[in-house]
């Protein structure tokens, strides 16, 4: 079991940046391929960026890849997601997920969920 807490949301003008953090409870942190989801209002959620367990090898949507960058910090039990050139279709509550998988599945299925955080880019 994984708890996760989401941090550093909040409003942004458009061209702005956020660096959102994401700690996770328990001893076994570097077992989980860590990723960041995001739901706009009246959308369905969508992936964002994953990191795997070691945090050398990253993936991102085609949307963010350029603009958005995933880390982590495996003896801090921290995951982060540094968000630059911020566009208002980047408004939604970003959630931090944690995967138990030995394979490499950046968009698979993810088995822990943070309560979400709310990033709002004006124009």
């Amino acid at each position: 079991q994984v708890q996760l807490v989401e941090s550093g949301g909040g409003l942004v003008q458009a061209g702005g940046a956020l660096r959102l953090s994401c700690a996770a409870s328990g001893r076994t942190f570097t077992r989980y391929i860590m990723g960041w989801f995001r739901q706009a209002p009246g959308k369905e959620r969508e992936f964002v960026a994953a990191i795997s367990w070691s945090g050398s090898v990253t993936h991102y949507a085609d949307s963010v890849k350029g603009r958005f960058t995933i880390s982590r910090d495996n003896a801090q039990n921290r995951a982060y997601l540094q968000m630059n050139s911020l566009i208002p279709e980047d408004t939604a509550v970003y959630y931090c997920a944690a995967a138990v998988n030995s394979r490499w599945l950046p968009e698979g299925s993810y088995d822990y969920w943070g309560q979400g955080t709310q990033v709002t880019v004006s124009s």
